[in-house]
This record gives C-alpha cells, structure tokens and sequence, in this order.
C-alpha cells in the first residue's frame, strides 16, 4: 500500500518509540525517510502530502526494521561524516565517532608545523577517517593508511578516492604485531586510534556496538593495552629522529598508555580531552624534547 511521506514519517516514527525517546525516534524516521526518497529534508516537508512510490514504501519498512533491530544508522546509510569529510562505512570498520576528534585535532595541530611535505602514517585505520581529516588540512603532507584488515583497507581506499586524496595517500596492509616492512620507510608522525576496549568491557558493550561493528578494531587485550604496546615496541623503529607519536586512548588508560610510552624514550607533551570532557588522546615525541 503507498503512502504519503508524511504517512511514512510518521509510522516510522511510532515504530521507533519502541526503542528511542521521542527527539531521537523523530530525528531517526527523517534520516531514513530522506535516504529512502533521496529527497532532503526540505524536499520532504514540501512533499509530506505527495504520495511515495511503492518501492519508497517497501525500503522505509526494510529500514525502520534494520534500525529497530538495533542496526547502527551509520551502517544502513552506508556513510557517515567526519571532520567535515564524507566517508563510506560498512561493518568492516568502525563508526567514525565524535571522540576520536580529540586526537584527530592533536595530529593536525602538530602537523602543520612539521617539515615540508611531512610523512604521517595512520596505523589502525579503519576507515581512513584520521589520516583523511589530516591530509584535507595538512595540504603538504604525504598520508599513509595501514590496517592489518584487508576489508578495512577496501573501505579506506574507496574514501581516497570519493574524497579525492588519493595523490598523497596511499593504502597498505600492516600488523602492528610485526615489524613493519622496510619499504614503508620512515615518517615524521605516527597516529592511531587502536583497539583499546578490555576484555571485560567487551561484554559490557550495547548490542549496536557488540552485534554490529568489528571486534577485530575494539578488543584491546585483558587490559585494553596490547595495541600500544605493540605500537612502541614494532613501530619506534618507523619514525624519523625526534619523531611524533599521536593516540587515542579509552576512559582510565592516560597514564596507563603513557608509562609505556615514558618507558621506552618517549617524552608526553600533552593530554588532550574530548568534548564530553574526557581525557582521550596524547601527543608524544621519541628521544627528545622539542626545541
């Protein structure tokens, strides 16, 4: 039976009361009403009486089903943006979240005042949404994406190429567990957003995220430290003299990823919060301050 789009919009949202409060039951139908149209939200309101066509129909209820379901809207969408950057995502990567802002912020602050045309790697990167965010502001800089998932790198090699980078970034499969190959080279600036969720949080997590999202970019070990570790000891070896190290972190690791880092010749120049005011990422240098 068709609808009209406000009809669609309006039993979607009663549908989705079931598992929202009414704000986000109501921000949730329009998202999904204005992916299933392709209209925007202005094109629906001057349409609300006008009549969907039966397969608009039929893909509002497939969706609204997804998102009751528990299904991320990220992933029925099959995008999501970050730092102003839009970005293809699929269940092969994480959800590019506003936290990770916080160390996105850091690495570009640092960024623009490196040497000409700077070589960042970006280890874990799911995605691609840090090392994407910072060669869209650091106009010189040379961006590597490593992750050790090859569907991960798909996903990030297709954001290269909608977001037009893909003169000065490049894709390759790294494990942070090994040393990296010699034909990467060495950068002026290592950042990444590892897995860092413990072992026990991982059975504390929301469905949208357990049933839903890659445990391979979330599990960080019994204390949600292994990838930091790992870091330090392959990758040190993969930065320049003097070179930068840029983390994120989760809730209670600061100084938990900071001892590891002081014990290996690192030295913390600053701690950074997200904008719920938690402290979430660092910036480090190895072997000495900067002048």
């Amino acid at each position: 039976m068709v609808k009209t789009y406000s009809q669609l919009y309006l039993d979607a949202r009663r549908a989705l009361l079931a598992t929202e409060d009414a704000q986000a039951a109501g921000v949730l139908a329009r998202n999904l009403l204005c992916f299933t149209s392709g209209k925007t939200h202005a094109q629906l309101l001057a349409d609300r009486e006008k009549y969907a066509s039966e397969q608009i129909c039929a893909d509002m209820e497939a969706v609204t089903a997804r998102a009751l379901a528990g299904e991320p809207l990220a992933y029925i969408l099959g995008e999501w943006e970050f730092y102003g950057l839009p970005l293809y995502v699929d269940q092969n990567v994480l959800i590019p979240r506003d936290d990770t802002c916080a160390v996105t912020a850091l690495a570009i602050k640092k960024g623009l005042f490196l040497e000409q045309d700077p070589r960042i790697l970006d280890l874990c990167t799911g995605s691609g949404c840090i090392g994407l965010a910072i060669a869209s502001r650091v106009k010189d800089a040379r961006v590597t994406l490593a992750d050790v998932s090859r569907e991960a790198l798909a996903v990030a090699k297709r954001n290269v190429q909608r977001n037009h980078l893909s003169g000065r970034v490049s894709c390759v499969q790294a494990d942070v567990f090994e040393k990296p190959s010699a034909f990467l080279g060495k950068f002026d600036m290592i950042v990444s957003n590892p897995p860092y969720v413990t072992t026990q949080e991982m059975q504390e997590l929301p469905g949208s995220v357990k049933d839903y999202e890659p445990h391979l970019a979330l599990h960080g070990g019994a204390d949600g430290l292994d990838f930091y570790r790992a870091i330090v000891r392959n990758y040190t070896s993969a930065l320049k003299p003097g070179g930068w190290l840029c983390l994120e972190f989760g809730m209670n690791q600061g100084d938990g990823v900071c001892e590891i880092l002081a014990a290996s010749g690192y030295t913390i120049l600053e701690r950074s919060r997200d904008n719920n005011d938690r402290e979430r990422a660092l910036i480090a240098q190895y072997g000495r301050k900067e002048d």
